[in-house]
Parts: C-alpha cells; sequence; structure tokens
C-alpha cells in the first residue's frame, strides 16, 4: 500500500525535533513537540515529566498488549559535525540533523504506525509511548513511566538496526575495582606498590574467558578501560582504581557475572548497577516469527538501548544504521523512513500474539 501522506508526516515531524535540542535530561521542547503533534493528529496523550504515550481508543483489558517505543533525547553533538545539526537539511534522498538516525526515525515511523494501526482491526492493544534519557538510561526516562502504562506483554524498540530483527542486545555493567597496597619514599623502596598489586587481576581480566556463548550476540566482554594510580614520582602508589566494562550476553545475569569477577579477584570489586541487562525474545515469538516470514535476518546488537530495563520481551528494529549513530553528520534517508512504516505495518497486520510456541 502506498504510506506517501504518513511518511510526510513523519519527516515533518522529524524535521521539527531536529530543530529542538533535546539532550538526555533536557528534552522539555522535543516532548512539547511530540505532545503537540499526537494532539493535532487528534490523540489523547499522557505525559510524565519528558515522557510522552498515547493508548489506543479500542483498548481491551482481555486483549494482549504490544508497545510501540523510541526515545526522543540525544546525545550532545560532536565537534566534528560540518553543518549545523539543529538545522535540517535534505540533500538528496538523506535527511541530516542531530538525533535524525538514533532514533528519530524510528520515533516518528512508529508513530505514524500507530495511527495507521488504530483504524484497523486487530486481537491485540496497541500503547505508543515516546520516552526520555534513554541515551543515560536516566531514572526519568521509561523506568519512571512503565508502572504508569497497562500491563505490556511485547515490545517494538524503534532503534536503527537497518530494520532488521535484534533478537538479543548485550546487557552493560560498569565494575569499580581498586587494588590497595601502602605509601612510602619510592628511593627507599619503601610501601607496596598498589600498581603491581592490581597486575595479577589485570592478567585475569585480560585472559578470562567466560564460558557461556550466545548464538546471537557471542561471549560476554570484559574490558578495563580506565586505571589510575599514584600523585607523583616519589611515592609508592597505595592506591590503584580500574574501570572495567563488562557487556553480558543473555546466558547470564548481571549479578552471575559480578560474583564470577570478584571470586577471582582480590581487589575489591564493586558494580555501579545491575539494572541494564541483557535481554532477548526467543525465535519462536509471533512478532520474530513474523520477521521472518517477510524476509528479514535476526541477529544480535550489541548496542544498549532501553530494552535493558524493559521486564516483558522485546524486539529492537528500526530504520537507520547503528553505524550513523552519535557521529558527525548524522543522518537517515527519506527512503529508510517509507521502507520502516511499510514493514512495520506488514509485521503487525493480522498478528497474532497469541500464537507463541513458547
Amino acid at each position: 500500500m502506498n504510506y506517501t501522506d504518513y511518511s510526510g508526516d513523519a519527516v515533518g515531524l522529524l524535521k521539527r525535533l531536529i530543530e529542538v535540542p533535546s539532550v538526555s535530561r533536557s528534552e522539555d521542547r522535543a516532548a512539547d513537540v511530540m505532545e503537540d503533534a499526537l494532539k493535532e493528529w487528534g490523540m489523547a496523550c499522557r505525559r510524565e515529566g519528558n515522557n510522552v504515550w498515547v493508548t489506543d481508543e479500542a483498548f481491551d483489558d482481555g486483549r494482549p498488549t504490544l508497545l510501540l517505543n523510541a526515545h526522543i533525547d540525544t546525545v550532545k553533538p560532536v565537534d566534528s559535525w560540518t553543518r549545523n545539526p539543529f538545522d535540517p537539511q535534505v540533500e538528496g534522498d538523506r535527511l541530516y540533523g542531530l538525533g535524525s538516525n538514533d532514533c528519530g526515525g524510528g520515533l516518528v515511523t512508529l508513530l505514524q504506525v500507530f495511527r495507521i494501526m488504530a483504524g484497523r482491526r486487530r486481537s491485540y492493544n496497541m500503547v505508543y509511548l515516546a520516552s526520555a534519557e534513554e541515551e543515560v538510561s536516566g531514572a526519568s526516562g521509561i523506568s519512571m513511566v512503565l508502572p504508569m502504562l497497562p500491563r505490556i506483554d511485547v515490545a517494538i524498540v524503534g532503534e536503527p538496526t537497518r530494520m532488521q530483527p535484534a533478537v538479543a542486545e548485550k546487557g552493560l555493567m560498569v565494575l569499580d575495582v581498586t587494588a590497595r597496597g601502602k605509601s612510602g619514599h619510592a628511593a627507599r623502596g619503601e610501601g607496596v606498590n598498589a600498581i603491581y598489586e592490581a597486575l595479577d587481576d589485570l592478567c585475569w581480566m585480560r585472559g578470562y574467558r567466560f564460558e557461556k556463548v550466545s548464538r546471537f550476540l557471542g561471549p560476554t566482554q570484559m574490558n578495563v578501560t580506565v586505571i589510575n594510580a599514584g600523585t607523583q614520582h616519589n611515592v609508592v602508589p597505595d592506591r590503584c582504581t580500574m574501570v572495567v566494562d563488562v557487556r553480558t550476553n543473555e546466558l547470564y545475569t548481571n549479578e552471575e557475572v559480578y560474583d564470577i569477577v570478584r571470586s577471582h579477584l582480590k581487589s575489591d570489586v564493586t558494580a555501579r548497577s545491575f539494572r541494564l541487562h541483557s535481554s532477548g525474545i526467543s525465535e519462536s515469538h509471533p512478532l520474530v516469527r513474523r520477521c521472518v516470514e517477510l524476509g528479514l535476518t535476526p541477529f544480535g546488537s550489541p548496542t544498549l538501548s532501553d530494552q535493558a530495563l524493559m521486564p516483558f520481551d522485546s524486539l529492537k528494529i528500526g530504520p537507520g544504521d547503528s553505524a550513523r549513530s552519535h557521529s558527525a553528520d548524522e543522518y537517515i534517508c527519506l527512503s529508510e523512513i517509507e521502507e520502516a512504516i511499510d514493514t512495520y505495518v506488514r509485521m503487525l497486520d493480522g498478528l497474532d500474539l497469541g500464537a507463541s510456541d513458547v
């Protein structure tokens, strides 16, 4: 079918969003734009903080509920932009602007899909949510608003995946590791050097391989990314701190990985948070099966999204390319927006969310 009018509405809304700076925790003006757009299209929306959502008018407690979600916040523009990141410019098939790809394309296309599907017979409910603070996994984003929504059975998250279904996503855990020694004068060889105390732990973290390997995400990965020690050249350091970036697959919880690491290190280990777990959805889920029927290819995504905060099944699929995210001169293709609306509708039209084998 031809969704030209909806594609035009999507592009128009995306341009309005690009014009409004919406760095994480400062998305109020972008939330205003979304709220105004929903009202313009005759939808009774709700807002909490900078999160805006709408529930379909035919909502029935006896049916499963599908959440359509994407975020309105962006990262800060990097210094290497060669154009104004807040000036939406169309050149050929490309629409340039901060947040156009991550994830303005998914945000505006899922809204148009909500509009289209709201007028069709369905065996499931829909909720559309434009959420805040995704880029920082903030407390005033989706985790705050989920308790205010109806019970959700499954979500489509509109992050840029080239409209291929990400059926698994790596989680994130940041560890602070501290090796302790005893200060002393370097000239006299006094004290216990905390850097040397850390060496065995560093070698273990470099060489350790987690046993469970995911089909879609591969192994859980652990990288020491920051080290700090010492105050001046002639003082033996009594403290060496390390920051460890851990990317978990869906076969481990963050707590399990934390226990493994802590059991092997002699240094003190503290997790900043356990909340950003890996996520996955069964290949037998009706949404995944529908994607495969349409010729789409399931894969595992290494990048984190609000899926980590969703206590229900979720599938990440959206227009654009993750490689363009957080980069200078970010863009999305107009043809990608058109394709996304068509693909989403074909995914959802006639979908039976009760037809799972799990």
